[in-house]
């Protein structure tokens, strides 16, 4: 096998380690999932697996840097430039299933869950995560003319968090539209009172 050749299969295993811990850890969680059981779901030889990961924890946030990159956060809504602020604000609380159909709620709460000492790295990475959430909601709060965003971008933030962990917890996906309600009701009385100024 070439250098060139043996590089390509280098990526492939990499990317099946991943998609195997995304499946995994999402139906099973991190902790009951085994390393051996990642090898074996991704088909991969232990060797293999350790020569990318060394530990699970760089599993664990190579698999959240590749959901973040691939859309499947709030995240990616709030980024768009085609989409008005409100609306972006609003598609917080409709953020579709993940590919098997599952509502899986974030996966970033559900780290932090699993690593709950604040020091530790994927603790940090998931609060990372959190604190640009909120600060790409008071941007778009602001956007919308608001005199005060951060105090409404804080109230959003947390219905679009505790709407997400409600789905995973009652596998409802479309729960969000309770929150969204919400968050309607708080736009439009926030936006009334800035108007009033």
């Amino acid at each position: 096998m070439s250098d060139r050749t043996a590089r390509r299969a280098g990526r492939g295993a990499r990317e099946r380690v991943i998609t195997a811990a995304i499946t995994l850890f999402a139906t099973r969680g991190i902790a009951a999932t085994s390393m051996e059981d990642i090898a074996t779901q991704a088909p991969v030889s232990k060797r293999t697996l350790y020569a990318h990961f060394p530990t699970k924890e760089d599993l664990v946030l190579a698999q959240l840097d590749f959901l973040l990159r691939a859309g499947f956060s709030l995240l990616a809504v709030l980024s768009r430039t085609d989409v008005p602020p409100r609306e972006r604000l609003l598609a917080m609380f409709s953020a579709q299933p993940w590919p098997d159909g599952i509502a899986r709620g974030c996966p970033f709460i559900q780290a932090a869950t699993e690593y709950p000492d604040p020091a530790n790295q994927v603790h940090a990475f998931a609060r990372q995560q959190k604190l640009l959430m909120f600060e790409l909601v008071t941007k778009l709060v602001a956007e919308l003319g608001i005199a005060d965003p951060a105090p409404l971008a804080e109230q959003l933030v947390t219905l679009a968090d505790g709407a997400a962990s409600r789905a995973a917890v009652l596998d409802e996906s479309d729960y969000g539209r309770h929150a969204r309600a919400a968050a309607e009701t708080l736009l439009d009385l926030a936006t009334t009172a800035s108007a009033g100024r």
